[in-house]
């Protein structure tokens, strides 16, 4: 230990889990240990309340409101989510190659669900594959091997004939598509803001779906049952009026569809928390919306009736558990948010973090 270099020391509250709280922490070679250091000559002490690095499970590094953007335009979209407390992020698509922020290590670990797949002519121009269901278990298998254990799909959008948002996919190529991300070991998600489109997914064994605004009383018992994830990015989800007012003109029924799925967003987010249905955290950051949103998002998910507990667990140690990443364990790499007051009490202390900890050394 003689030749160590600085350990730090987290002292005060450290929620290892909900119901798990101990008084300190120990920083060694950038992982956590629970034995205080022998023989350390250099121990700086951070006092406070300790979570485990925060989860943005939906959230877009390298994308803008056009496309892909410059490295440099990354880096600091990813240092906005790091300031903010967010240490993993589930990239759910992007156009842009982000691979070498995994060589930072002053920077948010990313999980990487590859580029948005998207039917022709139905979804943000720039972003995603266009192409059409003959060729999706193809992509679907690029994308699978791109990523890092996640594919993302576009599961409806506006349908210019209909006038309204509607299903991309016909239910088989969705069942052999998944079937193959399945195969190879990937999971996968859909962007999905009505209702049309869900039974078909669920049914055909997707793991996820994004925004979940048209879940309804018939397909939540579905999700519960299957244990099919929503990340509801009810942040994003409050930019629907706008949306609506900007379509009006061409698009009055989708304009109608988009104000009634806001309308009702609190309640279908709490119909599905109670019946079962796994909630987790995410902002979808980039492409027009800022990073940095995270507590924020945790404070709506608590304005929807999701109790305190459970809305912080949904960015920390429940989020961590369901992308297969650890919390703060004995021996994993130490990625911590330090906060001045205990954030079960009050979500809101997630908005000022005291301290942000990532690879063991303080960044913020």
């Amino acid at each position: 230990m003689s030749d160590q270099a600085a350990v730090l020391h987290v002292k005060g509250r450290v929620l290892v889990g909900p119901d798990d709280i101990r008084d300190e922490l120990w920083i060694v070679g950038g992982r956590i240990t629970y034995e205080r250091p022998q023989g350390a000559r250099d121990i700086r002490t951070v006092n406070g309340w300790a979570l485990p690095g925060l989860v943005d499970a939906h959230c877009h590094v390298g994308l803008g409101p056009s496309g892909p953007v410059a490295d440099d335009i990354a880096e600091k979209q990813a240092l906005t989510d790091r300031e903010a407390g967010t240490l993993l992020i589930r990239d759910a698509g992007s156009p842009s190659d982000t691979r070498w922020i995994d060589d930072r290590a002053d920077l948010p670990k990313i999980i990487r669900a590859g580029r948005h797949i998207a039917r022709t002519r139905r979804y943000i121009r720039g972003f995603a594959h266009e192409i059409e269901p003959d060729d999706l278990v193809a992509y679907v298998a690029q994308e699978a091997r791109r990523g890092d254990g996640w594919v993302k799909l576009v599961g409806d959008w506006l349908n210019r004939e209909t006038g309204d948002l509607g299903a991309c996919w016909p239910r088989a190529e969705v069942e052999a598509a998944i079937t193959e991300a399945h195969r190879l070991g990937a999971r996968v998600t859909a962007h999905c803001f009505a209702e049309d489109s869900l039974r078909d997914l669920v049914e055909a064994g997707i793991d996820c779906i994004e925004h979940a605004t048209g879940l309804t009383e018939d397909t939540i018992p579905l999700f519960a049952e299957r244990g099919v994830a929503i990340v509801p990015t009810l942040v994003n989800i409050a930019t629907f009026p706008q949306l609506a007012a900007g379509g009006e003109a061409k698009f009055p029924r989708w304009s109608a569809h988009m104000r009634r799925l806001h309308e009702r967003r609190y309640d279908t987010v709490r119909a599905a928390y109670d019946a079962g249905v796994p909630v987790f955290v995410g902002t979808d950051a980039g492409g027009t919306l800022a990073h940095g949103l995270v507590a924020g998002e945790v404070a709506e998910l608590v304005t929807a009736g999701i109790p305190p507990v459970e809305a912080l667990s949904a960015t920390a140690w429940g989020a961590r558990a369901w992308l297969g990443r650890p919390g703060l364990d004995e021996g994993a790499p130490a990625d911590l948010v330090v906060y001045e007051g205990d954030p079960r009490a009050d979500v809101r202390v997630l908005a000022a973090p005291r301290r942000v900890v990532l690879n063991g050394k303080v960044v913020g």
